[in-house]
């Protein structure tokens, strides 16, 4: 009896030893759970450790609006990219001149439908060095639109309805307002009397009917295709100085205007190149 009683005890406790071995294994061996489970269960435990308790206020601090915020729909309707926006033929069609990133360097808003340029366009983004507004409707800018622009290289405002010029920034480069509407009197005597590093100057196409204040340092300078009738000992040398040489004037176009250059000798001797243009 004794013996009997003693071999049913050791049944049962290698049948109870049997089965904790099988769940250890179950645990480790691979395969033993679905697949994903033990993924899942990790990423809901990290989920529920995230979350704050329900009875505690949330301390994480409110994702900060972005200061570009403004910007994002002008970056939907053209390219930003590295200081450079490029609002070139914009579709639907471009009116204004676009609300600009903070930081912008570059505009290249070429072929569209500007009309205007107001006081305040380009008031937030002094750091502009270049502007391009080619092709556009542009018939008025106020005289103030550059005024904030004191780093300002180049802007061209070439093949636009414009009928004056106003203020320009003193440190351009490269000013370019070929194709447009101009007569003389709708540019000012100094316009460029303060550009003391302008090198290009691109007035080509117009209507000028006489040749505006060229400053010292411009290196090219295109005047073909106006209403231009004379020149003068003064138009590009200086009638009181006979020893004045004008050295950094390489390129001149006059061609397709009225006058007759060679009426005028002493105007051009102060230049080591002669305009091109009419000459008989």
């Amino acid at each position: 009896m004794k013996a009997l009683l003693f071999t049913c005890l050791l049944v049962l406790w290698l049948m109870a030893a049997s089965a904790r071995r099988f769940n250890d294994e179950s645990r480790l061996r691979p395969g033993s759970l679905p697949n994903g489970y033990i993924s899942e269960y990790l990423k809901s435990r990290r989920a529920r450790r995230a979350l704050p308790a329900a009875d505690e206020p949330d301390a994480t601090p409110a994702p900060r609006e972005s200061d570009g915020g403004a910007d994002l729909p002008t970056c939907l309707l053209c390219v930003c990219l590295s200081g450079s926006v490029y609002c070139e033929e914009v579709s639907p069609d471009m009116t204004t001149v676009p609300l600009l990133p903070k930081e912008t360097a570059y505009l290249y808003a070429r072929f569209n439908k500007i009309k205007k340029i107001g006081r305040n366009d380009f008031g937030d983004t002094v750091t502009l060095k270049r502007i391009d507004l080619t092709g556009n409707l542009i018939s008025e800018i106020d005289d103030a639109a550059f005024s904030k622009l004191t780093i300002l290289e180049e802007l061209s405002l070439a093949e636009n309805n414009l009928i004056k010029l106003p203020a320009l920034p003193a440190k351009l480069t490269s000013f370019n307002a070929n194709h447009n509407l101009l007569k003389t009197r709708g540019v000012k005597a100094n316009a460029f009397k303060k550009l003391t590093k302008l090198a290009n100057l691109y007035l080509a196409n117009n209507q000028l009917e006489a040749v505006p204040f060229i400053p010292e340092s411009v290196r090219i300078l295109h005047l073909q295709d106006n209403n231009i009738t004379e020149v003068n000992t003064d138009t590009f040398c200086k009638s009181d100085n006979s020893y004045y040489l004008r050295l950094s004037l390489s390129e001149v176009r006059m061609d397709g205007n009225p006058v007759v250059l060679s009426k005028y000798p002493d105007s051009f001797t102060c230049m080591k190149v002669l305009p091109v243009g009419q000459y008989r």
